[in-house]
């Protein structure tokens, strides 16, 4: 995973050569540079979802190139430090997502996107689909299955099949459940009632550290935007969160208004909830139509303070108590390790 605690310098093949910046370290030999871009082979996707395994909506790619998950190139990792993401946001500040795009596709080993179906990603995923340059990695979605999503975000995810069939779709569900019914009886019934972060930290949070886990996921484009407002309102465009992943935002300078436009403009399928007055669909137990006037996302936990639901914002209480077990039990073990070593002497 991406570490931002040593001050190591940006990888050579970054940003110097995309913004025609004369490079401070040696480029890349033409034998290393023809390692890069030779296309791998795609492999199978595991399709069990029980244990957290990824689950393909589709066929994988058979364009000449591989999925993320299944690339055979020894992908290196990414050290940015924070004056380079501060540089870096005040080039691609001024790019259009495409141009943003290119750059993540074209750098960043280990992309993903995470997607819930929404306006923004799927414009995302619509320009990649468009994009024709040469990449040694296709840009896999990652899709975290609540279980209480709309039929109507189940029913687009098997349009989005049939209009992109080369994008591979990895769901990952909340552990020991598959359906409503059985999350009610390992969990509790309601519990994002009862116990609002809880139910966040299971059906977002831990699913999607182990998706990254799993996909050994070290970059991911997101559909967040900064007219969704909220604590979105001052969104960078790249950014490094606290497990150091490294999270790229093409559309945050984006109104809804130009996002919906480019869907009609490019007939890309969308919920069909949208044109019953929603425009940020969760899940159907959260999430209302929004008024005139309203903001985008004012739909989502409408009467509580919470503008997210954690997937952001890992450190919720619920997730820093599980920690602090976490720190309790080690501390436990190298006591009991201790005493026996005292014991022995």
């Amino acid at each position: 995973m991406v570490n931002l605690s040593s001050m190591l310098p940006l990888i050579p093949f970054s940003v110097q050569s995309f913004f025609n910046i004369a490079p401070s370290s040696p480029s890349p030999s033409p034998q290393q540079a023809d390692k890069m871009s030779r296309p791998s082979t795609p492999a199978p996707i595991d399709t069990s979802c029980e244990s957290g395994r990824s689950t393909p909506l589709s066929k994988t790619a058979d364009s000449g190139y591989g999925s993320a998950a299944a690339s055979e190139i020894d992908l290196p990792e990414v050290y940015f430090t924070k004056p380079h993401l501060q540089f870096i946001n005040r080039q691609l500040q001024n790019l259009e997502p495409q141009e943003i795009l290119r750059w993540c596709v074209t750098t960043l080993p280990h992309l993903f996107q995470t997607t819930a179906f929404g306006l923004t990603g799927l414009v995302t995923l619509d320009m990649l689909s468009k994009m024709d340059i040469p990449r040694p990695q296709m840009v896999d979605m990652i899709f975290l299955d609540t279980l209480y999503h709309f039929s109507e975000t189940l029913d687009l995810i098997d349009r989005i099949r049939a209009r992109y069939p080369n994008n591979n779709v990895h769901i990952f569900k909340p552990v020991g459940a598959e359906t409503e019914a059985e999350f009610a009886a390992v969990y509790g019934d309601r519990l994002w009632e009862t116990d609002g972060e809880r139910y966040d930290y299971l059906v977002k949070v831990e699913p999607g550290q182990r998706a990254n886990r799993q996909l050994n996921v070290q970059a991911v484009l997101t559909g967040r935007r900064r007219s969704q407002g909220g604590k979105r309102g001052d969104l960078p465009i790249i950014e490094v969160d606290e497990d150091g992943t490294i999270k790229v935002n093409p559309l945050a300078n984006w109104s809804f208004k130009q996002v919906k436009e480019y869907i009609d403009a490019n007939s890309v399928p969308y919920n069909a909830l949208l044109d019953q007055g929603y425009k940020s669909v969760g899940d159907w137990h959260s999430t209302q139509p929004v008024a005139d006037g309203e903001d985008e996302r004012a739909g989502r936990w409408k009467g509580q303070e919470k503008t997210e639901c954690g997937l952001h914002n890992p450190k919720s209480k619920y997730a820093l108590f599980l920690m602090e077990q976490e720190k309790k039990r080690e501390q436990e073990v190298l006591h009991e390790a201790l005493k026996r070593v005292d014991l022995k002497s």
